[in-house]
C-alpha cells in the first residue's frame, strides 16, 4: 500500500480508514516488502494499546511537524476499545531541508502508556514517557534478543526527502471535537479507552486487520455498535 495518507486532521472516520491501511502495511506479510520488517507477533500480542499517526514534517534549519490519527486500548477481556482521535505537533532544529510524510504505528506496551494517551491534555513523547524503535522480524528472530524496555515501541515508514523522523519531542493531543462529532456527544478519551464506549461498527475492519497478525485476539466485531450508543464498563484508567 504505497500511497500517501493525509496528515491533516479531518474526521475520526477518515482516521479509521487510514489506520486500517497503515496497520496492514506493518503486520500483513503480503503488504510488507520484506518479512524481516514486519512487527513481531509476540510484540503485538503483548501490547496494551496501539496508536497510529500520519505526520508531515517540513522546514529549513528549523522544522515543524504535525499529524493526526487514533489510539485504541486492549481491554481486560482481550478485545479492543473504541478508537479515540489524536493529533501531534512539535518542532525541531537541524540542517535538514525538505518535507516528508511518515506513517507511524506505536505499540503502547504498558497500561501507564495507555493512560498517558487518555488524560485529556498533552503528553510529550521522550519527555513524559519514553519511546524507542521497536524490534522487527519473525518471532524466532526476536525471542532471543534483548528487547528495549521503553513503554512505547515506534515503527515508521517515510515518504519524501528526509531519511526518517523521530517522534521524540512531539506532543500527543486528544482531538476532542473529532471524538464528539464521531460519537454524537461529548465523550472523553478516558471513557473511550476504558471500554465505557462500545466498539463502533465503523471500526470493525480495523480490529480485523489487527487480528490477522495477533494470536491472542478475541472476536472484535460481534459486539460492535453505532458510535452514538454507550455502555458502562468496570475498566478504569
Amino acid at each position: 500500500m504505497n500511497f500517501l495518507h493525509n496528515p491533516i486532521p479531518t474526521t475520526l472516520n477518515k482516521d479509521i480508514e487510514n489506520a486500517i491501511s497503515i496497520i496492514s502495511s506493518f503486520i500483513e506479510p503480503q503488504e510488507v516488502q520484506a518479512t524481516e520488517s514486519i512487527i513481531p507477533r509476540d510484540v503485538l500480542d503483548t501490547c496494551s494499546g496501539i496508536a497510529v499517526l500520519t505526520v508531515v514534517k517540513g522546514g529549513i534549519v528549523w522544522s515543524a511537524r504535525a499529524g493526526s490519527g487514533l489510539v485504541i486500548a486492549k481491554l481486560p477481556d482481550g478485545k479492543w476499545s473504541a478508537p479515540s482521535a489524536i493529533g501531534t505537533a512539535g518542532f525541531g532544529f537541524g540542517g535538514q531541508i525538505g518535507a516528508e510524510i511518515t506513517d507511524f504505528v506505536m505499540l503502547l506496551r504498558t497500561p501507564e502508556a495507555v493512560k498517558a494517551f487518555s488524560r485529556g491534555g498533552n503528553v510529550t513523547l521522550g519527555t513524559n514517557i519514553a519511546i524507542a524503535a521497536g524490534p522487527v522480524g519473525r518471532n524466532a528472530e526476536v525471542s532471543g534478543s534483548v528487547l528495549n524496555t521503553a513503554p512505547i515501541y515506534s515503527y515508521s515508514k517515510s515518504k519524501g526527502l528526509f531519511v526518517g523522523i523521530s517522534l521524540e519531542g512531539s506532543a500527543i493531543i486528544e482531538r476532542k471535537d473529532a471524538n464528539s462529532d464521531f460519537y454524537g456527544r461529548k465523550v472523553s478519551a478516558t471513557d473511550i479507552l476504558s471500554g465505557a464506549v462500545p466498539q463502533p461498527s465503523q471500526a470493525a475492519a480495523l480490529y480485523s486487520a489487527i487480528e490477522k497478525r495477533s494470536t491472542n485476539a478475541k472476536s472484535a466485531t460481534s459486539d460492535s455498535h453505532p458510535p452514538t450508543q454507550n455502555t458502562s464498563s468496570n475498566t478504569q484508567l
